[in-house]
């Protein structure tokens, strides 16, 4: 227990800037403070008590804003950066040194028994938002993009972005885990492209019905909508 409460405060204050020092992790984090109250649930679950598992994870809830079910699996160095709307299903697992933003969601779809929930390898980072649906298995360093709509299982080192979320990227190389900014516009990127795609084939046709004399360019990529979505996306 205390080797595991260690292994939580050491990682937050690796990967929050804004840490100042144990006495503030172990006072002023709720993601901490929840993750401590569901380790004794949990405890408490394995035991199988009616009741009083649960009854913690509603306090710790209240006090926190992140709801833990007893039965999740939550390994060591698993940090829950702001905490406020997460929500962490029965059957879900964390593994070690996993990072977990505000307003995620590790939650089952339908109402099959046995495992329902999201599986994380170690180091995974789910951002700001996002959330990861179904017995699906998230592999080791995988990165996903705040907002996204996980559906299917992710093989390691990957980043996922989007609804539904697709894997845009897959390096073999250890992320960043803060470096959210980094995050590229996979929807942005395909627009663009098509656009081009377009551009090009209007001016080979306007080409051709000029007696294949050199045309200007295509309008299409001029729209301003078009181009304000674009430029906003960064690409």
């Amino acid at each position: 227990m205390f080797r595991s409460l260690r292994a939580d405060i050491a990682i937050i204050k690796e990967r929050d800037p804004a840490a100042r020092g144990p006495l503030e992790i172990l006072f002023c984090y709720p993601g901490l403070h929840a993750i401590c109250l569901h380790r004794i649930s949990h405890q408490l679950f394995r035991l199988k008590l009616p009741l009083l598992p649960r009854l913690l994870s509603q306090i710790g809830r209240f006090f926190t804003g992140v709801e833990i079910h007893p039965g999740a699996r939550i390994g060591r160095g698993v940090f829950i950066d702001h905490g406020a709307g997460v929500v962490i299903g029965e059957t879900a697992i964390i593994g070690d040194r996993c990072l977990l933003f505000q307003g995620v969601t590790l939650g089952g779809t339908g109402k099959q028994g046995g495992k329902r929930h999201p599986t994380l390898e170690e180091n995974v980072v789910v951002g700001a938002g996002a959330k990861v649906l179904g017995a699906i298995n998230v592999g080791t360093n995988t990165r996903i993009g705040a907002g996204s709509v996980l559906l299917r299982d992710v093989e390691q080192d990957c980043t996922v972005v989007g609804v539904p979320g697709r894997v845009i990227h897959q390096s073999g190389v250890r992320i960043d885990p803060l470096a959210h900014s980094q995050l590229p516009d996979a929807e942005a990127q395909v627009i663009r492209n098509l656009m081009e795609r377009i551009d090009a084939l209007e001016n080979a046709l306007q080409q051709q019905n000029r007696g294949n004399e050199p045309g200007g360019t295509s309008q299409s990529l001029r729209d301003r909508e078009i181009i304000e979505f674009l430029e906003g996306s960064g690409i």
